[in-house]
């Protein structure tokens, strides 16, 4: 993890490879994370850890394209949050 914090939650960083394998579309670096987090966390943490990246992706998906925009008062209140987590990075 770029910030250095995947150690701050349990198995962080083996659910940030899935994540990241995920959203790049990398077929064989998605299938070992997936195998790694089933070795780790087991199967049912496996699919909540799956539904969880569907619904964050789904949720984006849904607000670009509404072209729902980020509230002043939530940008002003998450700016040093989404500098650390790099999150304005993210084409969307």
């Amino acid at each position: 993890m770029a910030n250095g914090r995947a150690d701050s939650v349990p198995h962080g960083q083996v659910l940030i490879d899935l994540v990241e394998a995920v959203h790049r579309g990398e077929a064989a670096a998605t299938t070992t994370a997936r195998r790694v987090v089933r070795e780790h966390l087991g199967d049912a943490a496996f699919v909540d850890v799956c539904a969880t990246i569907a619904s964050f992706s789904a949720v984006v998906k849904i607000a670009d394209g509404t072209g729902i925009p980020l509230e002043d008062y939530k940008a002003e209140a998450t700016r040093e949050m989404r500098q650390e987590l790099s999150i304005n990075d993210f084409k969307s």
